[in-house]
């Protein structure tokens, strides 16, 4: 299995890029959440992998995070999802926005994205809540990674999601802390100071 690829971006036609690892290029597939992160051609580029194999191709997907690809992988155990929907689904929202709608039960969000029908987004809820329950508890699996995000912020995460807050309200409650240089102690306190108000 690869991994990860670190080398040269030399090309980007969404939703193929392919990148230039000492003299080979590999061609890969990555959702446009992705696609918003990379940088110029021929700029330096490393990205996470998920390799499909298939009876007539082997095809490499591309994330820029490990929440993409967590994402991904729990989307490929879904009865009906291939990983064409399931890039369209990180295409068409993020990590956050397909969390939150997985804990509210909201199909409306899944059946906008091109591929996603009422019954595969039913499925979706169904299939995907236990999942993301498990991932959650595992230490902040789907935490979203904005850019520019902190160590800090990534163990605060980590922490209220070992309190027993929902991933969706722990980034809520992080959200809520305007203090961009705070340490761990001090996003952890703000935060349940906050969900004790609200």
């Amino acid at each position: 299995m690869i991994g990860w690829l670190r080398g040269r971006l030399s090309a980007k036609t969404p939703p193929s890029l392919v990148i230039d690892v000492n003299g080979v290029g590999y061609e890969c597939e990555a959702p446009m959440s992705t696609f918003y992160t990379l940088p110029a051609t021929g700029s330096e580029v490393t990205l996470r992998t998920h390799l499909v194999v298939r009876e007539d191709a082997h095809i490499l997907y591309a994330f820029s995070t490990d929440e993409e690809r967590r994402l991904f992988r729990g989307l490929l155990k879904v009865t009906g999802i291939g990983p064409k929907i399931a890039l369209a689904i990180l295409s068409g929202m993020s990590v956050d926005v397909f969390l939150r709608c997985i804990e509210a039960e909201d199909v409306a969000p899944l059946v906008r994205i091109p591929g996603v029908g009422r019954k595969t987004a039913e499925r979706l809820l169904i299939d995907m809540r236990d999942r993301v329950r498990d991932l959650g508890d595992s230490h902040a699996a789907f935490a979203p990674h904005a850019p520019g995000e902190t160590s800090a912020q990534h163990e605060a995460y980590s922490a209220l999601l070992s309190l027993g807050y929902k991933p969706a309200e722990v980034t809520r409650l992080l959200k809520s802390v305007d203090e961009p240089n705070a340490t761990t102690e001090e996003l952890i306190r703000h935060a349940l100071k906050s969900a004790a108000i609200s």
